[in-house]
């Protein structure tokens, strides 16, 4: 594949809020002390020692440099880290800790032997530098959230092994396997189901695994000395914690006596850190006394046991680090000729000369159309007042911009409008915030679900996906008129399934869109396909191998190269990078930003983390907005947006209605 260049602008779910920072809780002061420096987000972290609580040496993963690399923090001092050693061409590091002299660490940079398969495998890299990283992990198996015993002979990891991933994210069908460090090919499943375990000396493991009445629970293990045989293990484990409190990523203390945990309780919405007492079977409540209104995650318990570690939500009056959400955040992107941009925001679409980028803010707030320049410094509304989702900026047109008014993700018969917002673009300038528009509704009342409109490149039509019949099917219409004031309107697809998203082609011959034709009944499962604009030559692109693949594709928002011989969009093809659980809320932790040939060959990933990606927009010409798009800062005094409060969610699939 010849190398993909220019500017994709996308979102990720829930990331530009949240301005995570490490923090130690000295048990014996109940005093917070912070470990990182406030710049990006700084998560997943672990002390560094034997027995010494007065260092408070961290290991931890920022977001940084544009993608997510390893750092070491010295002294619990929160000034500039230290970068450590990285899986050579790796964009997604998590789950570090050091023993022995030696970083362990996840990495998702070796490409797996078959679609459908998480990228996260363990490596090992010793920092006196004398040896290079060595993949612990099997050539056809997946790891998650390392753990290494107290003496650091023994490894623990979630895993699934061999088996293929079967499209979960509540809870990753992963198995708890210890082996040894010096012995990473003798791998023992030692329990059957769990993630996220934690060692408690060198023979007691803690994990959690969702019970069967529905509260996420800690489990316990005991491996009963030196023995590790296959001929003694998988065993049963014992359950820890109680129903009525989810609790999940554990930490064990090495007293045998204790674990610091993460808590979701009925009655309260945030996740906090808690240590439960195995003897006297108590919990004793950590950071709702401190910050009771922000979430907590991830706990971890330092070497002499005196002090807690968490990662959270740096704090609307933190008088340190970053307190704003850039527009336009850039991220290190897999490709030298294709710049990325992370969008505080989601469904863009650039002007014709690519200097200015149509975006909803936010798809619950009637702030239904904003703008942005392409270099992040200014930003207007554009319509407000109302709904409105996924946009499409004329061609031929910079005065023209066409939007979707009403809820998104609703029923074939709920009313939404197909409407073309018009303006001048002389009014896009530094002395308003707020832009004149004129909306006119192109598809008629009573017509049902219209949306997701694209234009095309001549700017005389749009097509866009109708449920006017009972089904959602796509449409083309008049882009000026629409199926109004003498417009036309014509059906493009027919069939009672889904057709959604569709991308107009550059040199308008085709259409991309995605579907689940193939399976009408699965509603989760969408290939791309493309059809000509009279409707002949339908066919799908076969992005994850022949038609029985396309009952596992997961692939959405799909959108054309500007000499449309690529497609761009995102999917599930590469698993679940990191325990899902351990996050806030992604609707689905498993998409990411993917390139392909419009013959389905040439497949390349562009984005690698934990998150959701989605609702790209690709833009490439060589002209002014090119240019001005090459001006977005990483970060500084000179980045400008909106205040970081910290509004993610907590997984919405967590729920604490469950029968007592």
């Amino acid at each position: 594949m010849n190398h993909p260049a220019g500017t994709i602008v996308f979102t990720t779910v829930g990331r530009p809020y949240y301005g995570f920072d490490v923090f130690a809780l000295h048990l014996d002061s109940a005093q917070e002390h912070r470990l990182t420096d406030g710049t990006s987000v700084n998560f997943n972290a672990q002390f560094v020692g034997d027995d010494d609580d007065s260092d408070l040496t961290t290991v931890f993963v920022s977001e940084r440099s544009g993608c997510s690399k390893i750092y070491l923090s010295r002294h619990g001092i929160p000034e500039p880290p230290e970068l450590l050693p990285a899986a050579p061409g790796s964009l997604f590091h998590d789950r570090p800790l050091i023993k022995n002299n030696r970083l362990y660490f996840i990495s998702a940079h070796e490409k797996p032997l078959q679609h459908f398969r998480s990228w996260s495998s363990l490596y090992a890299a010793c920092l006196d530098g004398k040896t290079g990283i060595a993949r612990l992990t099997p050539a056809d198996a997946v790891d998650y959230s390392p753990s290494i015993s107290q003496s650091g002979d023994l490894v623990a990891v979630a895993s699934n092994g061999s088996r293929p991933w079967g499209g979960e994210f509540h809870e990753l069908h992963t198995d708890i396997v210890v082996f040894r460090s010096s012995e990473p090919e003798k791998r023992v499943v030692v329990c059957e189901r769990g993630g996220w375990p934690t060692w408690s000396g060198d023979s007691a493991i803690f994990f959690h695994r969702q019970a069967d009445d529905g509260w996420w629970s800690i489990y316990c293990i005991d491996l009963n000395g030196d023995r590790l045989s296959t001929d003694d293990f998988p065993v049963a484990p014992v359950r820890i914690t109680p129903r009525g409190v989810h609790c999940f990523t554990p930490a064990a203390f090495h007293d045998g006596e204790r674990i610091a945990v993460a808590t979701r309780r009925p009655g309260k919405s945030h996740r906090h850190i808690e240590i439960f007492n195995l003897v006297t079977r108590e919990f004793q409540p950590l950071t709702e006394n401190l910050n009771p209104n922000i979430h907590h995650y991830n706990p971890f318990v330092s070497p002499a046991s005196n002090a807690i570690g968490y990662h959270r939500f740096r704090g609307e009056s933190a008088t340190y680090g970053e307190s704003v959400v850039p527009y336009l955040e850039p991220v290190t992107s897999a490709v030298e000729s294709l710049r990325m941009l992370r969008l505080e925001g989601a469904f863009p679409s650039f002007s014709p000369s690519g200097d200015l980028i149509a975006f909803n803010h936010d798809l619950d707030s009637e702030i239904g159309v904003k703008v942005v320049r392409s270099d992040g410094s200014r930003r207007w509304v554009l319509l407000k007042d109302r709904l409105a989702f996924y946009n499409s900026w004329s061609p031929t047109e910079k005065s023209a911009i066409y939007t979707s008014i009403g809820p998104i993700f609703e029923s074939v018969r709920t009313n939404v409008q197909i409407a073309r917002i018009t303006f001048d673009p002389s009014d896009f300038d530094d002395h308003r915030d707020e832009v004149p528009s004129q909306v006119k509704i192109l598809t008629s009342q009573g017509s049902g679900n219209n949306a997701f409109p694209s234009c095309s490149p001549d700017g005389k039509w749009l097509v866009f996906r109708s449920g006017r019949t009972g089904h959602k099917n796509l449409y083309v219409m008049d882009a000026v008129n629409g199926e109004l004031d003498g417009g036309s309107i014509r059906q493009l697809t027919e069939g009672p399934w889904i057709d959604t998203m569709p991308s107009w082609s550059p040199a308008g011959d085709l259409i991309a869109f995605s579907s689940n034709r193939h399976n009408p009944d699965n509603t989760e499962a969408f290939s791309i396909y493309l059809i000509r604009p009279d409707g002949s030559d339908l066919r799908r692109v076969p992005v994850a191998g022949p038609d029985g693949a396309a009952d596992r594709e997961r692939i959405n928002h799909v959108c054309f190269s500007a000499d449309g011989r690529l497609l761009l969009f995102t999917a599930n093809l590469g698993g679940v990078s990191a325990e899902p659980v351990s996050l806030p809320n992604h609707f689905q932790p498993y998409g990411d930003l993917y390139v392909v040939r419009i013959d389905g060959t040439g497949l390349a990933r562009l984005t690698w983390n934990g998150y959701e990606n989605g609702t790209p927009a690709w833009w490439s010409s060589g002209g002014v907005g090119e240019e001005e798009l090459g001006k977005v800062d990483l970060g500084g005094g000179g980045v400008v947006g909106d205040k970081l409060r910290g509004q993610f969610e907590e997984p919405l699939w967590i729920s604490c209605d469950i029968d007592l």
